[in-house]
């Protein structure tokens, strides 16, 4: 059965400008470097295609660190499979949907972190964060990264888990959307 976290729904209609991008598993083991080229990448190519009005710059920044932020934990927490990427703008509105497998154990604990994030404030909880990671330097999981892009970015977050039942892990499709002024 899938579960739902935040806003899990894509919005930008058919007229969207759209790309998808499929990080290949295999024969290339998946790093840290293709996460930062990838959203290099993308933020790039949507900055230049936003609404007349919408600072370019600001765009290409705000959307290559929420990719990037998503497709490091993406490749942190992977179980195997390819790492899909799908993202549209429309107007002054970009969403990204990034699609991995992960294994129960890791979904059942991420599902526990976004309980939390979700409940709170975030710009009060990223406060709480930093300050205990701060006093713990073995602290990890934090949810640092999405705290940020909640509270700094106003970004819009969302997630389905989905078991596969053929293999016992789960399909994680983790939702972003940014709205540019």
């Amino acid at each position: 059965m899938t579960v739902t976290f935040g806003h899990a729904e894509l919005t930008n209609g058919p007229s969207a400008t759209t790309l998808h991008i499929t990080l290949a598993a295999e024969p290339l083991e998946l790093s840290w470097q293709h996460c930062g080229t990838t959203s290099d990448f993308l933020g790039d190519y949507f900055a230049k295609c936003c609404a007349k009005g919408v600072d370019q710059v600001d765009a290409r920044h705000s959307i290559g660190y929420l990719l990037n932020e998503i497709l490091e934990n993406a490749v942190k927490f992977r179980h195997d499979g390819n790492i899909e990427i799908s993202c549209s703008l429309d107007g002054n509105h970009f969403e990204s949907e990034i699609s991995n497998m992960i294994d129960r154990a890791t979904a059942e604990k991420f599902q526990e972190l976004l309980r939390e994030i979700l409940a709170r404030d975030p710009g009060e909880l990223l406060l709480e964060r930093i300050e205990a990671n701060a006093t713990d330097l073995d602290s990890s999981g934090s949810g640092l990264g999405l705290l940020t892009l909640m509270s700094d970015y106003d970004a819009k977050l969302g997630w389905r888990f989905t078991p596969d039942a053929s293999n016992g892990s789960v399909n994680l499709k983790t939702v972003a959307a940014l709205t540019f002024s």
